[in-house]
Parts: C-alpha cells; structure tokens; sequence
C-alpha cells in the first residue's frame, strides 16, 4: 500500500513541476505587462483652452495636438523607460548641428555661454525667427535630445540659440563662485538681449525643457519688456511649484525618491568638479553636508539657495519658481506634460490646469504616455530618432508664425481703409 502511494506520488511530480512552471510564467508576464504598462490605450493628448479665435486656429493647424500620440508598443507605454532612455541616450541617430559658442560677462564676473545655430533653410512665412532655447537641469547644447530639436528646428528655417547652463559644461571653469540655480534667469536673459541686439529685426520663440521651462515662463513674467519681439512660449514637462515639486520627490510612489537620489548624485558631482565653489564659496561644514546629501532638497539647502542669499529653502523655492510670475505672460503659452512622467506628480498638473482655464493664451497639452522628457515615437521596438515632442514644438511654433504673420497683414488692411475713407 505504501508502494503504490509513493508511485502515485511520483507519477504526479511532473505534473506538479508543470503547474509550478505555468504559474511562473504567468506572473512574469503579469509583472511584466503591469510594468511596461501594456494593457495601457493609447490616447489623443487631452487639450484645455478657452475657446478663443486663437486656440480654435491652433487646434486646427496642429494635427499632432488632435491625433494619438503611438509610443513604441513594447516599452513606449511605461513613463519609467521613457524617462531612463531620455536619460540615459536622450535620443537615438542624434546629429550634430555646427554652432558658434558666444561668452557673455555678467555683472557678477561669471561667464554666461550659449551656442548659435543658424536656419539651414528660409521659414515658410519668409520671417527671420530665433528660437531662444533653455535645457533641463545641469544641460546644455552638447546634449542628444537638445541636438536633436536644433537640428530638426533649423532644417524648418528657425535659427536656434541654446543657453549652456552655468557651470553644466564639462570643459568650461566658472569665472565666479556662482552656478545655476532652480529659476535664476540672468543668463537666459542676458542670451535674449544679445539676440535682440545681433538681430533687431528677428522674432523670437521661447522654449524651456523641464527645469529650462520654469527659467524661460518666469523669465517672461518678470518683466513685461522681456515679452517684446515674443511670438510665443512652449514648456515642456516642467513642475511649475518647486516647493511642491520637492514635497513630492520624498514619496515612493513612482520611485520619486530614487529619481531624488539619482539627480542629487548627479548635481553633487557638477558642484564637487568646480574647484573655485568649494575653495572660495562652500565652508568646510556646508562641503560635507553636501558630500553626505542623498536628496535635491538637502543640495538647495545647504548650496543652491546661498548663491542669491535666500534666508531659507522655502523662500528660495517661491521666489524661483514661475508660478508666482506666469500670470503675467501674455503671449501665446503652450505648456506640454505627461500623465506618467515620473518627476512631476500628478498634484502639480492642477497649475497648469488652472492657467489654462482663466488665461486665453495658455494652452495645456496633457499626454498619457512619454515619461519625462521621453515622448519617443516608433513601431514595436526601436524608436524613431525624432520625437513627439520635437514635431509638437515646430508645428506649434509654425501655426503661430502664420496666424502673426495674418494678424499683421488684416491690421495693414484695417489701416489702409481707415486713411483711405479719411482722405
């Protein structure tokens, strides 16, 4: 009897074996649908604007603004690997735009640098137009996905003048013991003016890429004369509210706090590779505070806030940030996020909801996939070498050069009829 359960038994091992194997497939590919988000739809970006003459032309001349936007259907669904491959490539089959690099001396003995990129082609409306560029934290325009749209935007006919954030360049030293910070615009500004002077008669359009896209709309909103000879602006992917912004970078969800860490370590070795912050400017305690900071918060704390003698991190985080200056901008405004951007968390998305709802310039193009940054396009596994986001800022910026560029010639026409009835 106990022969013939123990060959029972045995007889029901490979079955059980099998069942175990089928079991262990099955929640693979469960974690692995569940991870790479493949059950996911795709889905047209969800636009909010007031119904104006401007946004109904824009809705109408930006088919991309009214279309699915398809990510690569293997691994394009999840926010995380969208975000790692901008981080980590930033694009693919990148090409390298020939620049000239401008120095400009600042009031305080530091060297703003921004590279100039001339069009490679007339813009369809025949105007000279200069798209003024601001990169994401720590860039500068030796970076792939920053090469890549100067290079797209030029062929298009825009000449492209791209901001090296200070101290982000590998080969440039700092003539100051100061670096970029969270919303210090004095460098974008001072790339604007130069512009403005090199090229009176020039049209601008001003873009910022994630943290850039905080410096560019606060830039706008600080000064109503920073807003002249500006078509328009697009931010993309950026936070708007620092100070929420870092109450949520401490939180799991999303592996925000791991991202944290990641781009702490990344800006304590940009600030640690400058020697003349840490002889002149950085005391022995603050220096070790900052070689022990696992957060971004603890950096700004203890570094990025004394470089403008903010007397605390909050005040450095409401006076840096665009939400209290985008108010007053009032040329067209296109502000562009993802749904499953793992950096900025959903909460934030109300301040560009609201801005869209009450201000007529601003539109908000919410898309459910593209990570932060990512938004790559292509058909099941390898992505294109230009993105959505790239085709998004071009067809924008060309919809408003032509409705300019109308407006103009109806307010001639207008000023043609009135001399004329007055004659």
């Amino acid at each position: 009897c106990h022969d013939s359960n123990m060959q029972t038994f045995g007889s029901e091992l490979p079955a059980m074996f099998d069942g175990m194997k089928l079991a262990a497939v099955a929640a693979v590919l469960y974690v692995v649908v569940r991870c790479l988000n493949l059950t996911s739809p795709t889905a047209v970006p969800q636009i909010i604007s007031q119904d104006t003459p401007l946004s109904r032309y824009l809705l109408k001349s930006c088919p991309m603004l009214s279309k699915e936007y398809i990510p690569p259907l293997i691994w394009g669904k999840s926010g995380h690997l969208q975000t790692a491959l901008y981080g980590k490539m930033g694009r693919v089959s990148t090409p390298t735009p020939c620049g000239l690099r401008k120095f400009l001396p600042m009031q305080d003995g530091a060297t703003a640098t921004f590279d100039l990129f001339e069009a490679l082609g007339k813009h369809s409306t025949g105007d000279d137009v200069t798209m003024v560029i601001c990169p994401g934290i720590g860039n500068h325009s030796e970076k792939n996905y920053i090469r890549t749209f100067v290079d797209y935007s030029q062929r298009q006919g825009y000449r492209c003048a791209v901001l090296n954030h200070l101290g982000a360049l590998p080969d440039m030293e700092l003539t100051s013991p100061r670096m970029f910070t969270y919303g210090c615009t004095w460098e974008f500004g001072a790339m604007v003016a130069y512009i403005k002077r090199a090229f009176p008669q020039t049209q601008l359009v001003v873009v910022g890429f994630s943290l850039g896209g905080n410096i560019a709309c606060k830039f706008l909103g600080e000064n109503r004369s920073n807003q002249e000879q500006v078509l328009c602006c697009i931010s993309v992917c950026q936070g708007y509210s620092a100070l929420r912004a870092q109450e949520t970078f401490l939180q799991w969800d999303q592996c925000r706090r791991l991202y944290n860490f990641v781009l702490a370590g990344n800006m304590k070795k940009l600030i640690l590779s400058h020697s003349l912050l840490t002889s002149s400017n950085i005391g022995d305690t603050d220096l070790n505070k900052l070689c022990a900071a696992t957060s971004l918060m603890q950096i700004d704390d203890n570094i990025m806030r004394k470089f403008h003698g903010y007397n605390s991190l909050r005040e450095y985080y409401e006076k840096e940030s665009c939400v209290h200056y985008v108010h007053n901008v009032s040329v067209p405004l296109l502000l562009v996020n993802s749904s499953d951007d793992p950096l900025v968390h959903r909460s934030l998305l109300a301040i560009p909801y609201m801005l869209a709802d009450k201000m007529p310039n601003v539109m908000f193009a919410l898309t459910e996939h593209g990570g932060h940054m990512g938004f790559f396009e292509g058909a099941v596994l390898f992505p294109h070498p230009l993105t959505w986001m790239d085709k998004v800022i071009v067809e924008y910026t060309d919809a408003i050069c032509h409705w300019e560029k109308k407006q103009q010639a109806c307010q001639r026409s207008r000023n043609s009829n009135s001399t004329s009835h007055q004659d």
